[in-house]
């Protein structure tokens, strides 16, 4: 993630819902005239065959647990 993107990501994570909305709606209204079709789709590279190769192969990525029993485990509350 770029350096801004870690920025505004910050900032919206401190913001109370309020202004969290008022950024949404800035965002919809100025910068949603995007597509799904605007993305560039580009084939997997060889790192990224091996990180599906992995989930397939790989028993412990079959694990999964719940939100609930996650922030258990990290001590943490919503």
């Amino acid at each position: 993630m770029s350096a801004i993107k870690e920025r505004i990501f910050g900032a919206i994570t401190v913001m109370n819902d309020s202004d969290a909305e008022k950024v949404w709606n800035f965002v919809v209204e100025n910068l949603s005239s995007r597509s799904w079709e605007d993305i560039e789709e580009v084939s997997p590279d060889e790192w990224d065959l091996k990180m599906l190769d992995d989930i397939d192969q790989n028993p412990d990525c079959h694990e999964f647990i719940s939100q609930e029993t996650l922030l258990e485990k990290l001590n943490l509350t919503l």
